[in-house]
C-alpha cells in the first residue's frame, strides 16, 4: 500500500509540473519516483503470475506504459498523453474484479482459487 501510495503521489508531482510547465530538471526526482515505484509495483504483479499481462488490470497497465512512453517522446503533447495515462490508471485500479481478472486470451474471466 506504501508503494502505490508513493507512486500516486510522484506522478501526480509529475503530471502537475508538466501542467504548470515546470522545467524537467525541477521533476527529475518525483520522475525517477515515478518510474521505480511503478517498475516495482508490476515486477510484484508479475512474480504473482504473469498471466497478469492478459487480464483487464494488466492490459491497463500496459496502455498506461505506452501513453507515458508516448508523452514522453513526444513532448508537445505531453499532457494530453499523462492525462490520458492518469485516467486508464485510475480506471484501471479500481475497475471491478470481472473486468480486472477478464483474460483477453482465454475470453473469460480467471479466477484465484
Amino acid at each position: 500500500m506504501g508503494l502505490r501510495t508513493l507512486h500516486i503521489v510522484s506522478m501526480a508531482i509529475v503530471l502537475g509540473g508538466v501542467a504548470w510547465g515546470v522545467p524537467d530538471e525541477r521533476m527529475a526526482h518525483a520522475v525517477v519516483l515515478t518510474f521505480v515505484s511503478g517498475a516495482l509495483l508490476l515486477a510484484i504483479d508479475l512474480a504473482k503470475s504473469c498471466v497478469y499481462l492478459y487480464l483487464g488490470a494488466g492490459v491497463a497497465a500496459i496502455l498506461k506504459l505506452a501513453l507515458v512512453g508516448l508523452g514522453w517522446h513526444l513532448p508537445g503533447s505531453r499532457l494530453a498523453f499523462y492525462l490520458a495515462a492518469t485516467v486508464v490508471g485510475s480506471v484501471g485500479s479500481h475497475m471491478s474484479g470481472h473486468w480486472r481478472h477478464w483474460s483477453f486470451l482465454d475470453r473469460k474471466v480467471l479466477t484465484q482459487d
